[in-house]
């Protein structure tokens, strides 16, 4: 985990359609690659990929590719029917939250930096650290039936303290300035450890429905699925769209404490919308003329 002053380009790494740099055909479907190198172990991963039998059209490695668990971070598949707890991953919904400030960069707001760091670890808990107590519950994710979430309900307590806390690992707050000195916030974070309970009991539960079902996948590749024909993946998907949501529950909270740490110096700031984009989640979506 870090908080960390960016002083050059926020937004730099954009994901481009037309800029793809290659083409690995060796597999069962493509793999196609928007980086120009890749380690071997993502390379492993990404053909394990390609060659699972309900792998869809191809597999795409963006640019910050990298080997994770079972499916290479920076990886996306498409599924027919079945859903892949691991290819979601243990922490589910992580993505990123932004924010533009109205400030401008100069050397006077440069130096009250320090200050406000030290202020936002004050009010952001990192690493394994929670809150002492339980957060607003109205900040937590609405309209989801908890009686029939049987994983976040035993962890809700918990996740309550959770709520507004950063983890560790990648993740990070950062005050950024962008080429024109406007300055954003920007937050990566998770579902912190609910999403992982959710991750790693279906994941296990994945598993030993493989072995009963003698599936033909390689239980050393890691990538355990569940048919969507099954409750089992039903009952997945619906835990996961809650920890999708507690995860941006969990950033805008983050997102209000350092708004208020910069009020607190600078009384006349304004913020613009917040930008959201996550990373690590499972959703329907239409390809090729399928409904995913």
């Amino acid at each position: 985990m870090d908080f960390r002053i960016l002083v050059g380009k926020a937004h730099d790494l954009q994901f481009k359609p037309d800029e793809m740099k290659k083409v690995i055909d060796t597999e069962r479907i493509p793999i196609k690659l928007w980086l120009d190198e890749i380690d071997d172990q993502t390379l492993y991963q990404a053909k394990n990929l390609a060659n699972l039998p309900f792998a869809f059209k191809h597999i795409c490695l963006m640019p910050d590719a990298h080997s994770g668990y079972g499916m290479p971070i920076g990886g996306v598949m498409a599924t027919d029917g079945v859903i892949v707890p691991n290819a979601v991953g243990v922490d589910i919904g992580c993505g990123m939250c932004a924010v533009k400030t109205d400030l401008k960069f100069t050397p006077t707001i440069r130096k009250k930096f320090e200050s406000i760091l030290e202020d936002i670890k004050r009010r952001v808990p990192v690493g394994f650290s929670h809150h002492k107590k339980a957060q607003d519950e109205s900040l937590m994710p609405q309209n989801h039936d908890i009686d029939n979430l049987p994983i976040i309900r035993k962890e809700y307590a918990s996740a309550l303290k959770q709520l507004g806390t950063l983890g560790g690992g990648n993740h990070f707050i950062e005050i950024q300035k962008e080429k024109d000195n406007s300055i954003w916030i920007m937050i990566h974070s998770g579902s912190r450890n609910l999403g992982k309970q959710v991750a790693d009991h279906y994941n296990k539960l994945a598993k030993n429905l493989n072995n009963l079902w003698y599936s033909s996948i390689d239980p050393k590749v890691d990538l355990a699925f569940l048919p969507f024909k099954t409750e089992e993946a039903r009952k997945y998907y619906n835990e996961m769209k809650y920890c999708v949501d507690f995860a941006l529950a969990n950033r805008k909270l983050m997102l209000t404490r350092v708004q208020e740490v910069l009020v607190d110096f600078f009384p006349k700031i304004g913020f613009g919308e917040i930008i959201n984009i996550a990373h690590n989640y499972a959703a329907w979506e239409n390809h090729s003329e399928k409904m995913w």
